[in-house]
C-alpha cells in the first residue's frame, strides 16, 4: 500500500505541476500564448477559461477527498490534453515534437490508475 500511496503522489505531483504550468501563461494571457491559441483558430476569450479551468482540476486531483470531483477534473484536463494535441495535429500537421504530449499523458494516466488502486477497498 505503501508504494501505490508514493507511485500515486509522485505521477499525480508531476501530472498537476505540468498542468499547472502551462495554465499559467493561459491565465495571464501572454503574447506567445496568444499568438499560439489564435493561430489554432480558436478567440482570444477561451484562453484565461482554459487556463482557470486547469489550475482548479490541477488543485482538485491533488486535494483527498472528492471522489466524484476528482473523476470530474482527471476527465477535463484529458480532454484538455486531447483537444490541444489534436488541435495541433489539424492546423500544423504530424510534427516529432508533438511525441512530447505522451509525458503529461502518461503522467495523467499513471496518476489515475493510482488513485483507483487507492481508492479500491483493501
Amino acid at each position: 500500500m505503501k508504494k501505490t500511496k508514493v507511485l500515486f503522489w509522485i505521477f499525480t505531483g508531476l501530472f498537476s505541476a505540468f498542468m499547472l504550468f502551462t495554465a499559467i501563461p493561459d491565465v495571464l494571457m501572454t503574447d506567445d500564448t496568444v499568438k499560439f491559441i489564435v493561430d489554432l483558430g480558436y478567440p482570444r476569450y477561451i484562453i484565461p477559461f482554459l487556463g482557470v479551468a486547469k489550475i482548479i482540476g490541477s488543485i482538485v486531483i491533488l486535494i483527498p477527498g472528492f471522489p466524484r470531483l476528482k473523476e470530474w477534473a482527471y476527465a477535463g484536463l484529458a480532454i484538455d490534453l486531447i483537444g490541444a494535441t489534436y488541435s495541433n495535429i489539424c492546423v500544423h500537421g504530424w510534427q516529432i515534437g508533438m511525441l512530447f504530449m505522451l509525458v503529461p499523458f502518461t503522467l495523467g494516466t499513471l496518476s489515475y490508475l493510482y488513485y483507483h488502486r487507492l481508492s479500491e477497498p483493501a
